[in-house]
């Protein structure tokens, strides 16, 4: 998957793994029940996004909101994967920031964070990317989470197929663009995925010099 991962890295995700299932089995954070689907679904699901976001960020330190998180994901694997990335996971379910929480805690992952609320209810937050995986439509996403990108930062929003009329309704919106549409590849798993980026389009408004 393009990028390289040491055994204490792959030790903390099969231990997220088995966190999932065990809290799955009372408090339903997913609908996935068997573990090794939930590997190829969620863990190797969000690993994918990592070299994408590594890429554009060039290697920096960065804050990044994953909005809509549910039981962590992609931010728990983010988190993991990327020790000088801050990551907060937020969700309006509770019981889903408390596992979030109790994983941060348990497994010894000090930059990563939860909150539960609705994000639109937030003060901004200033991160370089905020991210979310099956949250929304590309123009709510916006509408809701932008506010907490700062300027020259991005949203970015986990697909599967390119949608065409989400991102034609941005367009007309007229305050976000998409910057950018990635394919993904993710091993053993058939359905497309793409990561859709985009970006505050006053942040390109040049002073007019009157």
């Amino acid at each position: 998957m393009r990028f390289p991962l040491d055994h204490r890295r792959i030790d903390l995700l099969l231990n997220y793994l088995a966190q999932m299932a065990r809290w799955n089995a009372t408090y339903n954070l997913t609908a996935i029940r068997d573990p090794e689907q939930m590997l190829l679904h969620h863990i190797t699901d969000s690993l994918a996004v990592v070299p994408e976001l590594a890429f554009r960020l060039c290697g920096q330190d960065a804050r990044i909101m994953d909005v809509g998180s549910g039981g962590g994901l992609p931010g728990v694997v983010l988190a993991i994967c990327r020790p000088e990335w801050q990551v907060c996971c937020v969700d309006a379910v509770e019981k889903k920031t408390a596992f979030v929480t109790h994983v941060a805690g348990m497994l010894g992952i000090p930059n990563l964070s939860a909150r539960h609320a609705r994000v639109e209810e937030l003060q901004p937050a200033g991160n370089d990317i905020v991210i979310s995986r099956a949250f929304a439509s590309l123009q709510d996403f916006a509408a809701l989470a932008g506010r907490h990108v700062k300027p020259g930062g991005r949203l970015v929003a986990m697909k599967g197929h390119p949608p065409e009329d989400e991102m034609q309704s941005v367009k007309e919106q007229g305050v976000w663009r998409v910057e950018a549409v990635t394919p993904l590849q993710v091993p053993r798993l058939s359905a497309r995925r793409c990561l859709v980026w985009m970006n505050r389009i006053a942040d390109d408004a040049s002073p007019s010099g009157d």
